[in-house]
Order: C-alpha cells, then structure tokens, then sequence
C-alpha cells in the first residue's frame, strides 16, 4: 500500500520469520518485537540485562533507520519467559525509555529461539 513503508536496519536483527522489522504507516512506526541478537541473528549470551539491551538497541536502530527515536516511543509490549526478571529487564528498560511511555508486560511460556525476552513498540515519526 502506498501509505505503508517497510522500514529494515542493518544495525539490528534481521527478521526469523515472514514478517519486517517495522511498518510505518502515516505518522507511525510498529516494531516487531526484538529479540537479544546480532545483525547476524546469533543470540546475545549474558544475563538478562544482557538480552534487554540487546532488545532495546535493536528498538533503537530500527527507529533511527525510519527517521524517528525511543524518545518517541508511545507504547511498548515486555514479553519474558519469568517474573523472576521482571526487575532486572526493568532497570535496563528504564535506561532507554526514560519518557516512560505506555507498557505492557507480559510473562510467557516461551518465546521464540528460546530466548527470555522480547520487546516491541509503537512510535511516532
């Protein structure tokens, strides 16, 4: 669709699936969810606050590359494999989304890759 734009960086996860790092369509910007890996898809090794940075860079990368930011984030899904790293995805979290947008967090019982965490968001260009 005309509207519709693709948005693809190489500084952050190529997709594992039939789907693009982000959409923009009109004045806003819809980030699959990241997963903790390179550019090459290898998984990011460390704790969870490792693996939440490795999320939020790729957020980061991905908006950049559409012309926008985190500062523009206006809402944001957590999904983690346990509450038991709820406080320390939180504290790295927080370091990126300091404007503290709108957020739902979610424990589930897996995820893909296996990995612990994942993060989308919806942003404005």
């Amino acid at each position: 669709m005309a509207d519709m734009k693709v948005v693809y960086s190489k500084k952050a996860t190529p997709p594992v699936g039939p789907y693009s790092q982000a959409i923009q369509a009109g004045p806003h910007i819809f980030v699959s969810g990241q997963i903790p890996a390179d550019v090459e898809g290898k998984l990011t090794e460390g704790s969870i606050a490792d693996k939440t940075r490795a999320c939020c860079e790729g957020v980061k990368n991905i908006l950049e590359e559409a012309g926008s930011s985190i500062a523009k984030v206006v809402k944001t899904t957590v999904f983690i494999t346990t509450m038991d790293n709820f406080a320390e995805m939180n504290s790295v979290y927080e370091q990126y989304f300091t404007h503290k947008p709108a957020r739902s967090c979610v424990a589930v019982k897996e995820l893909p890759k296996g990995v612990p965490v994942e993060i989308e968001c919806i942003a404005l260009s």
